[in-house]
């Protein structure tokens, strides 16, 4: 119901586009001095907006980016003047972060005021071809390969929203000549609706985030709203072994083009060892340097997309092949004493998880743990007693949901303790010679950590440290 509500109507939008076009008029609230938010209050004050900007975390970091905004024209809000800031303003310019059912955004909606986030603001803006990619995983690799591929046939390509920077901080520099490739996680989604990409690529939807957004409903909903402003002369990239992405073809205005790892008579697909599309081989799975299905659905849907823009597809098979992954998915970052070590820190959901262990080609020691995502890991552990993992390290605010899990799954070799740091420390001494050490969380990292990519690079730190110190 809070997304729904939230994402607002026709109505609502265009009375939002009145709003903001004359930026003096008007008073914005940016909450959360993420990147996102610092980006977004960047963008308002360069247009001589009245802006104000809060955040509930008290941390060196935010103060220093509050204080940088200050020097700019913002003023900051604390926690005592949060009520007037709510009462003054105009317009909440909410951080992905903050859930549209926080306090703060139910008290504007009380009052019948505009809600967006930095990825509509960003929106509103942007003059380039955008094509967006949401899902549950591979989202950033996708996003990846498709920029790859638009650099490769010689056309200005970013990254931007939720991999690379912000979409707002971004669209000053991007002429109608130029494309976008925007990664939109279901965080986003909830602010969002006016884009228009030209083509939306949806890889797959899986159990994610439901202590966020409380059961599969209103995920998948929040997923669809990515198709929701497409017409017939965009297209829908979908994954047509996804019967939940399936489905959305039923409901898009758009044109649409699957993608699957079975052969079809139309769209991008798998047969013989080799990726086609529209009849035409493209490439064999074998010039790939990224290994594994999931890397194959990505490339599929990369494809497809460029496809859509009508790029050579000759130039996109040398872009994919060529492609070498994307930091802290199943990256190895290190061989010593005859044993590999695996980031795989972007594997936050269990669906990740088990694509990253069924590409290890060895014993595995696996470590998992974080901030419990809601959901039941259960089918996790029943995947893990068929699988190379010969070990678990369970760790983290999560580490005894997991472990309650994996004793009803029947997975006994088990090690449990509390801090990330002793997780290395065990998952490194368990682990053997032509052995793989595998951290792939299936879980959020804000027990300990900004983000996944903190927790991969502290991964890594870690071992550097405790071999030195050996």
């Amino acid at each position: 119901i809070f997304c729904r509500y939230a994402c607002g109507g026709t109505a609502r939008f265009n009375l939002f586009v009145r709003w903001i076009l004359y930026f003096k008029n008007q008073k914005f609230l940016v909450a959360g001095m993420s990147k996102s938010g610092e980006s977004s209050a960047r963008f308002l004050l360069r247009r001589g907006a009245d802006v104000w900007v809060y955040d509930d975390v008290d941390s060196e970091k935010i103060t220093a980016v509050c204080e940088g905004l200050e020097k700019l024209g913002a003023h900051r809000v604390e926690a005592d003047g949060l009520e007037r800031a709510v009462n003054a303003c105009d317009v909440l310019v909410l951080s992905p972060g903050i859930p549209i059912d926080n306090s703060l955004p139910v008290s504007f909606r009380r009052q019948g005021k505009c809600i967006i986030g930095e990825e509509e603001l960003g929106a509103l803006y942007l003059r380039a071809t955008a094509i967006a990619v949401t899902g549950t995983n591979g989202k950033t690799t996708t996003v990846s390969m498709i920029d790859e591929i638009l650099k490769r046939a010689g056309k200005n390509s970013v990254q931007c929203g939720n991999v690379g920077n912000p979409l707002v901080s971004e669209v000053e520099n991007l002429t109608f000549d130029d494309f976008a490739v925007i990664e939109i996680s279901s965080f986003q989604l909830e602010t969002l609706s006016s884009l228009r990409p030209h083509a939306a690529v949806i890889t797959n939807i899986t159990e994610d985030h439901l202590n966020r957004h409380y059961n599969m409903e209103n995920y998948i909903f929040l997923k669809s709203k990515i198709l929701r402003n497409l017409r017939g002369s965009e297209y829908a990239v979908l994954n047509y072994d996804d019967p939940i992405v399936r489905a959305f073809a039923e409901k898009t205005r758009s044109r649409v083009i699957f993608f699957s790892m079975t052969p079809r008579s139309d769209g991008v697909w798998f047969e013989n060892g080799a990726v086609y599309c529209e009849g035409e081989r493209i490439f064999s799975a074998s010039d790939m340097k990224t290994e594994g299905t999931h890397n194959i659905y990505n490339a599929l849907a990369a494809i497809a997309a460029a496809h859509t823009l009508g790029i050579d597809l000759s130039v996109a098979a040398e872009a994919v092949c060529s492609f070498k992954g994307v930091r802290h998915r199943i990256e190895t970052v290190l061989e010593r004493d005859g044993k590999t070590y695996i980031d795989d820190s972007k594997g936050t959901n269990s669906d990740a998880t088990i694509k990253a262990v069924e590409s290890m080609r060895r014993e595995t020691v696996l470590m998992l743990g974080g901030k419990d995502k809601g959901y039941d890991y259960f089918p996790l552990f029943k995947k893990l007693c068929d699988s190379k993992v010969v070990h678990a390290v369970l760790y983290g605010e999560n580490r005894f949901k997991l472990l309650a899990a994996a004793e009803q799954a029947g997975f006994s070799n088990i090690s449990l303790c509390n801090d990330f740091a002793l997780a290395v420390k065990i998952a490194d001494h368990v682990a053997h010679s032509g052995q793989n050490v595998l951290l792939s969380p299936a879980s959020s990292s804000f027990d300990e950590f900004s983000g996944y990519e903190e927790r991969g690079d502290t991964f890594l730190k870690l071992l550097r440290d405790g071999n030195e110190g050996a």
